[in-house]
């Protein structure tokens, strides 16, 4: 949280995250392939993104969570569609690193959230971007990272 004194008073500034700059939970990818509540919004980000008007992240260890669950949920011939269509679209997949694994884990040591969704934080606060998700979980980061709710 940043601070600043103005006539005596401690104020929280308002965090300006890069309006063009999006990242995906595994929550959100898994509501846009299943058509659940939040995908028309995830689509529309996705649309945004293949025309260049928008940056749409995820990070490789959310996509690992979305493949495994839709491998226990439909099949290794589902996963390997999700895969193909995920590839088609402008997603910017990201790798991670030592850095931004310790950056994980730091959030995770501190907030009640999972191992996967830590990652997510984190590269939403790496790109200053606005997290899209409809993860109550992260209600408890709302003072660290600029959240999108999709609609339930």
């Amino acid at each position: 949280m940043k601070i600043c004194l103005l006539r005596g008073k401690t104020q929280k500034l308002k965090r300006r995250p890069e309006l063009n700059h999006y990242v995906l939970d595994s929550y959100a990818v898994l509501a846009l392939l299943g058509n659940e509540p939040g995908a028309s919004r995830v689509e529309k980000l996705m649309l945004q993104a293949q025309s260049g008007k928008i940056k749409l992240w995820m990070s490789l260890i959310n996509l690992g969570e979305v493949a495994y669950i839709i491998e226990r949920r439909w099949g290794v011939e589902k996963l390997r569609a999700m895969l193909a269509y995920l590839e088609a679209t402008a997603l910017l997949l990201a790798e991670v690193n030592k850095d931004q694994v310790l950056a994980a884990a730091h959030i995770k040591a501190t907030y009640t959230v999972g191992y996967a969704d830590a990652f997510a934080i984190a590269l939403a606060k790496q790109h200053t971007a606005v997290l899209v998700t409809g993860d109550p979980e992260y209600r408890q980061l709302e003072h660290q990272i600029d959240i999108e709710w999709l609609a339930e």
